[in-house]
């Protein structure tokens, strides 16, 4: 409750405070005076609380101090050169982290989903033919992206927890000729990691161009984007990279800048329209960078430093590191006596575990008594997953042996005072 003076003092700060009303008539422009008539609300009088919570689901996960710093630094323009240099320095540690020479590198202003969408606007135009794998909820939102803007859809599927074989995606690359070929390389909402070696090959044996998408894996499970022939490649800020979610890192192949920038129609989003981003990142060969739209300034600096504490880390240091941990944490869920939904070891995210629910048991219950006593985030299934799975991330900052712990330990009492059901 706001106490009774503070509202009294708003009250006659309203009425005391008169605005000015401009009104135009025949004679020119009248102005008067009236009062505000919505008072300021209460919730905006109170000082701004968060709870500490342990974000141990699939993402957004805990910022590291350093990270907090750097985008707590004071705000520059965002067309200063010192912010282009910045930008420049993104763009390396980009390239570094998708291993990639690509010079079409750029970070999107917004999250995973902006570069999802900035990568099919782009590329596809309408009526052209799109071939999207699904095996949970990321390649559903890519097929329905490429539905809306008006391409013919044809899909791969798989139940969650499955995955493709190269054999699969000839045949059907062969059948219906796409211009664009969409996997996801760390399906978050099942806890997968696809194989990507010789998908890209394939893909470029029939003319097609591969996107993948790797929010839930970049710097978690190897991923090498010009080895592997991947063309378009996306990833978010708040996953492994450990910076707040809004920004979106991004990179184009010559093949797809070819394909990009020799459409007949223009892209249907005017902000993620490519020919304006490749200026604003000073991709395009231009002495001169135009205002397109505003940058996430604070956004920028954040991912700076994340991707220099990858760089600093290595990136195999990083795998293997996730690898490890993850590791630990599934021998400790099956002691528990936890099912891994994910049977082959070699195709488990390390950065996302999926356990199968345990029967008998209320899955809303568990995570909200989880919650409530350990302050622990963890999540259910997501889009086709719900209902199956509950999910656990260790990612970057949040990747060690003590929060793999805290997780079991979590677990393990959340059985216990749980009520099971007798069905």
């Amino acid at each position: 409750m706001m106490p009774r003076s503070v509202l009294s003092r708003c009250a006659r700060l309203t009425q005391q405070v008169p605005l000015e009303s401009v009104r135009s008539t025949k004679h020119g422009v009248h102005r008067g005076m009236s009062s505000v008539t919505i008072p300021p609300p209460a919730c905006m009088l109170r000082p701004l609380e968060v709870p500490f919570r342990y974000l141990f689901g699939p993402g957004p996960s805990n910022v590291p101090p350093r990270i907090l710093a750097a985008g707590g630094r004071p705000i520059i323009g965002h067309m200063h050169s010192e912010m282009f240099g910045i930008m420049n320095d993104i763009k390396k540690g980009i390239q570094y982290a998708f291993q990639t020479s690509n010079n079409m590198t750029l970070a999107m202003s917004g999250s995973g989903h902006t570069a999802m969408e900035c990568a099919v606007f782009n590329i596809v135009e309408p009526g052209e033919s799109v071939l999207v794998a699904i095996n949970g909820i990321w390649g559903e939102r890519v097929a329905e992206i490429a539905e809306r803007m008006g391409a013919k859809v044809h899909t791969l599927f798989k139940t969650p927890g499955g995955h493709f074989t190269n054999a699969e995606i000839e045949q059907a690359l062969a059948k219906y000729k796409p211009v664009l070929f969409f996997l996801t390389h760390g399906e978050s909402s099942a806890g997968l990691v696809h194989p990507m070696d010789g998908v890209g090959d394939i893909c470029h044996k029939y003319n097609c161009l591969l996107l993948v998408d790797s929010v839930a894996s970049l710097g978690a499970a190897p991923l090498l984007m010009d080895q592997q022939n991947i063309d378009i490649l996306y990833t978010g800020s708040q996953k492994a990279l450990n910076a707040p979610p809004g920004t979106a890192p991004v990179s184009f192949s010559e093949r797809a800048c070819h394909k990009m920038f020799n459409r007949k129609t223009k892209p249907v989003s005017y902000l993620l329209d490519m020919t304006h981003l490749s200026n604003y990142w000073g991709n395009d060969g231009k002495p001169e960078r135009i205002y397109h739209h505003t940058g996430p300034v604070s956004g920028f600096f954040a991912l700076r430093e994340s991707l220099a504490i990858l760089a600093e880390m290595g990136l195999e240091n990083s795998w293997s590191h996730h690898t490890e941990i993850a590791e630990y944490l599934w021998k400790g869920l099956e002691d528990l006596g936890l099912k891994l939904f994910i049977k082959d070891k070699d195709l488990r995210l390390p950065s996302v575990t999926t356990i199968a629910i345990p029967e008998g048991y209320d899955w809303k219950e568990l995570l909200a008594y989880i919650m409530k006593h350990h302050r622990i985030e963890f999540t259910g299934g997501l889009g086709p997953s719900v209902g199956m799975v509950l999910r656990i991330g260790l990612m970057g900052y949040n990747c060690n042996k003590a929060n793999a712990a805290m997780v079991l330990a979590a677990l393990e009492d959340a059985l216990k005072q749980c009520r099971k059901s007798k069905a």
